[in-house]
Parts: C-alpha cells; structure tokens; sequence
C-alpha cells in the first residue's frame, strides 16, 4: 500500500495512471468528498499491493533496500534488475510488502443519551480492525454501583466480528473525572467489595470480557490506595476468567507529580494488568495553544520511560482520531479550539484554498486559513502519513499494540494503514 502526497498541478486521473490503478479505486479507499479537487499536501492511499519508490540521486539497490528494511536480493528480484546494475534517476521500483506483525487494536466508542446512528456506522465500520471495542463508560456511583453507558446494537456488532467488549469503568461525576470519588472507591472497603462484584455481574450479563480501570485526577495520597485496588481487582476479575486493564497518564519518569501522574504508578500497573493504554495524545488540545495533539518526540518519550517499567508486550500507545482548529492569536481562556476529524480537515482546507503541510519534527500535518469574519486560524490533524509514523514507531519498541480516542470521527486511511501493517488480533 503507497502514500501519495498531492503536488500542485496534479489529479486524481494522473495519479491512478502513474500507480496502475484507477481513479475510482483511489476515491473510494480514501472516501473522497471531491475527487475532481485534491487539496495540494493532501495525502492518499493507493491500493496496491507493496508500493512503488522512483529512483533519486544517488541511490543504489542497496541504500533503497536498507531504506524499506528488505533484502537487496528480494528488490532486485522483483525488479528484475541484477545486483550490480546502475539505477537510472526517476526510475520506477516496486517494493513487495513487508511482513505483518501481530497486534492488537482497541478503539474507544462515547454515545451520548443513546447510540446515534452515525457512531453504530463508525462501530460497525471498525470492527473488523479491532481486537477490543470500548463503549465509554461505566461511572461509578459512591455506593459502589453503575451507571452504564446506552449500548444499543454496540454488542451485537462487537460479536458480529469477534470483538471483545472492553467494560471502561471511570470515577466521572457530573461528567467531570472526581478525585472525591475516587478517594472514595479507593479507600471504602465496603464500597469496593460491592463495586467488584457489580462489576462482575454487569460483565457476564451482557457480555463484556476485560475491566478497564480509568481512573483519573485521583488524590496523590490516594497512590498506594489505588495499588491496593488493582492488586484486589485482579484477583476477583482473574479468579472469573476476565482481562484486566488500566488506562496511564502519558507520564515521562516516575517522579513525575501532578492531578494526573502522581497516583498512577507504572511498575504497579505492569505487574497487575494484563495490558495498559498510555494516553499518548492531547499535547495540543482545545484549551491549549495551537500544536500537534501527539508529537512523535514526546510520545516516543513516554513510551521508552513505560519500557523502563513493564514489558512492550503490555502496553498499547494512545492515539487521537482528531485535531483541532484554533482561532489566533491564542488566548488562554480565549476560545476554545473545535476538535475536527481528518476527513473534515481536508475538506476545510480545500474550501479555504489551504495548501497542507507537513511538519517533519513532530510528524502531523497542519494548515493556516482565515475565515469569513477575517480571524486566522491554526488547524493540526492525521493524515496517512503522521498514523504511518506511530505505527513505525510502534513496530521499533515492540508494543502490544493501539488504542484510539475515539469513533465516530472519519479517518478511512487509518483502518487501511492498519490492515496493511498488521495482522489483528482476534480474541
């Protein structure tokens, strides 16, 4: 599979014809709104099996083959080309496909009130690509019961496709995570023996198959509490045959203090959960100043320091399905910027004459625009390439896998990116 980045002056015809495909297949893997009228920086994904590379200066089948991480034999078979032949500038080389590595893909879902039918699309969707299915959430109530997200068809199509249902258990009240609450849950005997064994029989009764614990801006002193809890959790939730899991601040070092860090210690984590999700996204977010929601730089930082405490095996890295759109200047408590999917992005940029760039630091794409009321505006997003990165990234440090925040925001060219990385895992 390719990634194109669109240059002025190109269409979607040239394209196919260059890539031996036809339009129509490119429109419809990236589901475009406006085949006639591709933004410049935009980005495609040519269905083809493997992917082309044209010959620069000084390239050779060597450097081109340690580029791509295949063996120089295998590219000069492929090519037809013996080892030794002097490579032509502009010349056209097929890249047969990498092998996959197994992995697991977890994606958050959020209905609000009820499962709209756009977020069932999204699930149903998705599906296919995921080993686990996270409707979002089972609050806790301070007597130890549930408050349970609406659910709707989400069970019926997570089974449809062997996914397994992630029950996403929160310390949210007044939709707001509550440090009360969780000094409650945590430290209230009686309250946690009840809580547990709700949670078990919400589980069996409709179908769920691992407990993920997201607790958050839990006390400091609240730290050891919270131990306490997973290491009892485990017990009952193991002892019913269920995963555990746990959701982490995307913390950088064990002293790191703060309403999110201080309480959520990674070794423990890694000793107790089956598996954890670092939140690795929300460095640019809607009360921020403008800047990538997940930098490469410093999630490659969290996930090396979460090396340092468990195994790669345990840990799958967090990732945004969204950017924002700030208006400028930045203000704090200005404005807060409109969380924007990559499919609208595009379409943004497109109705604004916004040719996208792409910074290479960070790996995320990002536009300027001005709007009709004459304010500029800053928008950072995905793209093919900025997913392709963390998937890089994730293969490097031998994770477990990806989690996504959150369906319901178009991003077609992840779930193909997906596909063409990795074998998923089915439990």
């Amino acid at each position: 599979m390719q990634i194109h980045v669109v240059q002025a002056g190109q269409s979607l015809y040239g394209i196919a014809q260059a890539y031996g495909v036809t339009a129509d297949e490119i429109s419809e893997a990236n589901q475009l709104s406006a085949p006639g009228r591709l933004v410049v920086g935009q980005t495609l994904i040519i269905p083809i099996t493997g992917m082309y590379y044209w010959v620069q200066p000084g390239d050779s089948l060597y450097t081109i083959a340690r580029r791509f991480g295949i063996g120089v034999s295998d590219l000069a078979a492929s090519n037809q080309l013996s080892l030794n032949q002097p490579l032509q500038i502009g010349l056209r080389l097929y890249i047969p496909p990498r092998p996959k590595r197994n992995a697991e893909i977890n994606a958050y879902i959020e209905p609000r009130g009820e499962v709209s039918q756009s977020l069932q699309n999204a699930a149903a969707e998705a599906a296919p690509h995921l080993t686990y299915l996270a409707p979002f959430s089972f609050q806790v109530q301070r007597d130890g019961s549930l408050e349970a997200p609406p659910l709707d068809d989400l069970v019926s199509t997570a089974a449809q496709h062997r996914v397994t249902l992630m029950m996403v258990v929160t310390n949210l009240e007044n939709a707001q995570f509550s440090s009360e609450l969780g000094r409650i849950i945590l430290n209230d005997q009686a309250v946690q023996s009840r809580l547990l064994e709700n949670i078990i029989s919400t589980a069996k009764q409709l179908g769920f198959r691992d407990i993920h614990f997201d607790f958050e801006f839990l006390r400091p002193e609240d730290r050891e509490a919270y131990n306490a809890f997973l290491r009892k959790a485990a017990g009952r939730i193991h002892q019913e045959g269920f995963l555990l899991s746990t959701a982490l601040a995307p913390k950088t070092s064990r002293t790191q203090t703060g309403a999110w860090y201080t309480a959520h210690d990674y070794k423990v984590h890694g000793e107790v959960a089956d598996f954890v999700i670092i939140m690795t996204y929300e460095w640019g977010y809607s009360g921020g100043p403008p800047m990538p929601v997940s930098p490469i730089g410093p999630v490659r930082k969290v996930l090396e320091y979460a090396l340092s405490e468990m195994p790669g095996a345990k840990i799958m890295m967090g990732q945004n399905l969204y950017g924002y759109d700030w208006t400028l200047p930045y203000v704090a408590g200005g404005p807060y910027a409109k969380a924007i999917s990559p499919q609208a992005a595009i379409d943004l940029a497109r109705s604004r004459n916004a040719a996208i760039q792409y910074d290479y630091k960070d790996q995320a794409p990002h536009f300027d625009y001005t709007d009709d009321a004459g304010k500029p505006h800053k928008v950072w997003f995905e793209d093919a390439r900025s997913i392709q990165a963390k998937f890089t990234l994730l293969k490097e440090l031998g994770l477990r896998g990806i989690s996504y925040w959150k369906l319901g925001l178009p991003f077609p060219q992840n779930w193909l990116l997906i596909e063409d990385n990795f074998r998923v895992v089915k439990r």
